[in-house]
């Protein structure tokens, strides 16, 4: 009854202590112990799966106090404030450990190491590494590479800026990009570098001669240089849209409802002149300036009809009179030819003869042919042509 027996099985290790005093690891086996006294015990843990990390502080405190004999047992591993450790398994990366702690795993068939990597100034890390790193078999190693990695990719088309701690470091092209993001602060912002479209749609503005206005405005625009928009404009587009709304104001302020109408795209002109200066001190081209529409309220709208009709009734009375002066001057030429030729008369007299009979489905005449020729078309007193 004062033998003791204790068995540790294969995936598992024995911690020994007398009088609770740590004595020493006991590995897979049968064990007895005569313990009069009851002296010993023995205090089993696993050391399969998961459990093969000792991460619990009380074991770990117990295997630096008695490192000669945990030694043959452990692998133990400590970071740096500036060091992350990355956990290789039979030379398989399998986990990511922060900076700044500690651990320990039980040896066992599959060798495990922890390779240290000093990112104080150094913390870019490569493409391919970051994505078989973020894209592991592992759900461990997926986890902890998102909890480690800050990664950005930058399309085609666009520039990026990384901000480390508040300052900017790199200027980032087309491409993924990954760093350690351990005690520090990362941050990127894209910048579209393509060519762009913007709409002011729905201004309300007054005339030089206080006429209401609602005009739509689309503008084309580039970013050409990046570096000057991030340093001096926290949103380049809030800023382009808000140089748009007074440049257009101060046009239409300053010219007359018939000179807008009249002139439209020197609107245009105009408006571009004034924002392209400005923008361009920002870093941002503008390429162009267009007035969509130019609505006006319903009773100017009526006033306006009532114009253009009073101007193209005038328009069609003095074309009619031009026409009419046309035809009664070629009526009197007409006259002063036929006055000297009695013949040339005559043939006018059987044209118009002729334009009347066409319309007229029977005739009576008297007088043979003779009345007909003298005297049923008798314009003027005339002697007979001989």
């Amino acid at each position: 009854m004062f033998r003791k027996k204790v068995v540790i099985e294969e995936n598992q290790r024995g911690l020994l202590f007398k009088e609770q005093q740590f004595e020493r690891v006991l590995d897979k086996g049968v064990y007895h112990f005569w313990d009069f006294r009851k002296q010993y015990t023995v205090k089993i843990v696993s050391a399969n799966g998961a459990a093969r990390e000792i991460v619990a502080e009380d074991l770990l405190m117990l295997a630096e106090a008695n490192s000669s004999k945990f030694t043959p047992y452990l692998d133990t591993w400590e970071t740096e404030v500036e060091e992350i450790g990355l956990v290789y398994e039979a030379n398989k990366l399998m986990d990511i450990k922060l900076p700044n702690q500690r651990g320990a795993f039980w040896k066992g068939v599959r060798a495990t190491h922890v390779k240290k990597v000093n990112i104080s100034t150094s913390f870019k890390i490569d493409e391919r590494t970051a994505a078989l790193m973020l894209g592991a078999e592992s759900e461990k190693l997926r986890k902890a590479a998102g909890n480690a990695i800050y990664t950005v990719t930058v399309p085609e088309g666009y520039v990026s800026f990384l901000d480390v701690n508040g300052q900017v470091t790199e200027t980032l092209h087309t491409g993924t990009y990954a760093w350690w993001k351990f005690s520090r602060v990362l941050k990127t912002k894209l910048y579209d570098m393509r060519l762009q479209n913007m709409e002011i749609n729905g201004q309300e503005i007054l005339t030089k001669d206080k006429v209401s206005l609602r005009i739509n405005l689309s503008a084309t625009w580039q970013i050409a240089d990046a570096e000057k928009v991030r340093l001096n404009l926290a949103d380049h587009t809030d800023f382009l849209y808000r140089e748009m709304q007074l440049a257009l104001r101060t046009v239409v302020s300053t010219q007359t409802l018939d000179q807008l109408l009249q002139d439209k795209n020197l609107l245009n002109l105009q408006v571009q002149q004034i924002v392209a200066g400005k923008a361009l001190e920002y870093g941002i081209t503008v390429k162009s300036v267009g007035a969509r529409d130019i609505v006006l309220p319903g009773e100017m709208k009526t006033i306006l009809a009532q114009v253009v009709e009073a101007e193209k009734l005038a328009e069609a009375n003095v074309i009619r009179r031009r026409e009419e002066t046309q035809a009664t001057r070629s009526l009197h030429n007409t006259a002063k030819v036929m006055e000297g030729n009695p013949i040339l008369l005559r043939l006018k007299e059987l044209e118009s003869l002729e334009k009347i009979t066409g319309q007229i489905k029977s005739l009576n005449v008297y007088g043979g042919l003779q009345g007909v020729m003298n005297d049923m078309v008798k314009l003027t007193d005339r002697t007979k042509i001989n």
